[in-house]
């Protein structure tokens, strides 16, 4: 037991610093919306792992640190005018549209933070805690099941009602080809391919601005204004 409290100030700063950018930020901007979520899942983590749910606390602390880090670091890169990631520079730019719905900006952070940087959060924590990838599987799975769950209440609670069953028909369409699981599956394979390539930095920093890139599109297309 003593060992697991020595490791949880780590996820209760980065708890901190999303719950005060939470206090700075308004309520509709998008990126409020996604911190809000993104909160909920780091406090569910947090939660899981002083309820021993982990089977390896150091490591599931040690991803989920390095995880919410590559977000919060984008977010200060753009709050200091700062070019952060492509996967990150739609939600940052579309953050203010009055034609993006709410339900677009969650997921479209979402889609930013799994497609790229829980790929690279796995390799972090990897160096580390000088393992494999695959000895951070079950704890990758893990928050990829809270996650899952979460965006399903997401879609629930963000997606018009059936009265506005018009207005959703795009939003449906825009969003609906999108899976969270997929989009999981594709970041574990990622994860495993920079690991292997570790030893190839010219070959590891190409791989890695591909996938930078490609997410960064995807998200652009999450975030295409819709009519009132």
């Amino acid at each position: 037991m003593a060992q697991c409290e020595q490791f949880t100030t780590p996820v209760d700063a980065v708890i901190s610093r999303m719950r005060a950018l939470h206090a700075t930020l308004p309520e509709r901007d998008g990126v409020a919306v996604f911190n809000r979520v993104y909160l909920t899942v780091t406090e569910a983590v947090d939660r899981h792992i002083d309820e021993g749910r982990f089977t390896d606390a150091r490591a599931a602390i040690t991803l989920d640190v390095r995880f919410a880090e590559r977000y919060l670091t984008a977010v200060e890169r753009a709050e200091d005018e700062r070019r952060p990631p492509a996967c990150w520079r739609p939600l940052f730019q579309m953050r203010r549209h009055p034609g993006v719905r709410p339900l677009q900006f969650a997921l479209a952070g979402i889609n930013a933070h799994i497609g790229h940087d829980l790929a690279l959060a796995v390799v972090d924590a990897c160096r580390s805690l000088d393992c494999e990838p695959a000895d951070l599987e079950d704890e990758f799975d893990r928050v990829g099941d809270l996650l899952v769950s979460l965006e399903e209440r997401v879609r629930e609670e963000l997606m018009p009602g059936p009265d506005l069953l018009q207005i959703a028909d795009p939003l449906t369409h825009l969003l609906g080809s999108w899976s969270l699981e997929r989009a999981r599956d594709a970041t574990w394979s990622a994860a495993r391919a920079l690991w292997a390539l570790r030893r190839l930095p010219d070959v590891a920093e190409e791989f890695t601005e591909r996938l930078d890139a490609a997410v960064g599109f995807a998200g652009r297309m999450m975030l295409t204004p819709l009519p009132e």
